[in-house]
């Protein structure tokens, strides 16, 4: 437990810097965190250091150049271009490669490296400083209210299969902690931000609600891919957290979330 506080400590600060900086320092640290939890799904299918898994780190590294480009059709090309071109490697390397080893790979690049460069995405939306936080605020701040609610109320098991310490009274704590830790946060900030008061407490309120219950599913997800292949870590790169998907894998799943419903709350409601 000691070692996990420690390390915990250790990420946060990196996260406060990295996130609080912004601009180069959080695209290099996206790029960085997207490129290990490749590798580290990867690895799960023992494609690591594959030619296969080499084209997605390669294309991973394209598409995060290419949102500096700032325009959606570039990150759209370089999605159909990496499917293409690993498609064009299974073909002439036939029979070195699976199918779904094609399969494995591609969905590497997406269900980590796209999906962790929404954190960079949210950052750099206007008031993205205040912002990035409700990615954590849903994803983290889920975990910790989900985790005294179940232990206090839990009677129900969400998914005692995968997870058998999850509770469905976890689960509605967790949401409801993470939005009303949201809103504060809102009404907090709300002082800093160009939206008005009262829209700047509903949308942090809102977008961490919607980012808590998703991040259920993505910590779920991420069990059930180690369940499927009988392993019990990613990775050790985080002492006493294990893997980067082991500590992001809520993450994943909440950062696009949250910069949608932001999206939509700022500019079409």
């Amino acid at each position: 437990m000691k070692t996990r506080i420690i390390s915990g400590i250790f990420l946060v600060i990196i996260l406060a810097l990295t996130a609080g900086f912004g601009g180069w320092l959080l695209f290099a640290a996206c790029l960085g965190i997207s490129i290990i939890g490749m590798f580290e799904l990867n690895r799960v299918k023992n494609l690591e250091k594959t030619g296969m898994a080499n084209i997605s780190y390669i294309f991973a590294i394209v598409y995060y150049l290419s949102l500096l480009l700032d325009s959606t059709k570039y990150n759209m090309i370089t999605l159909i271009l990496a499917f293409l071109v690993m498609m064009s490697f299974y073909v002439f390397k036939f029979p070195k490669y699976k199918a779904e080893d094609v399969m494995w790979t591609f969905f590497a690049f997406v269900y980590v490296a796209i999906m962790i460069s929404y954190i960079y995405l949210v950052r750099s939306m206007h008031d993205g400083i205040y912002l990035v936080w409700l990615i954590f605020v849903a994803s983290w701040g889920n975990d910790t209210f989900a985790y005294f609610t179940g232990v206090f109320l839990g009677k129900h098991k969400m998914a005692p299969i995968l997870s058998p310490k999850k509770s469905v009274e976890g689960a509605i704590g967790g949401v409801l902690g993470a939005a009303i830790l949201g809103a504060i946060y809102g009404l907090i900030i709300s002082r800093f931000t160009s939206s008005p008061s009262v829209l700047t407490i509903a949308t942090f309120a809102g977008a961490s609600f919607v980012g808590a219950f998703i991040s259920i599913i993505g910590d779920l997800a991420a069990s059930a891919i180690k369940r499927n292949y009988d392993v019990k870590d990613y990775g050790n790169l985080i002492p006493g957290h294990g893997g980067i998907l082991d500590r992001f894998d809520s993450v994943i799943f909440t950062a696009p979330v949250v910069y949608w419903i932001v999206y939509l709350i700022l500019n079409v409601l």
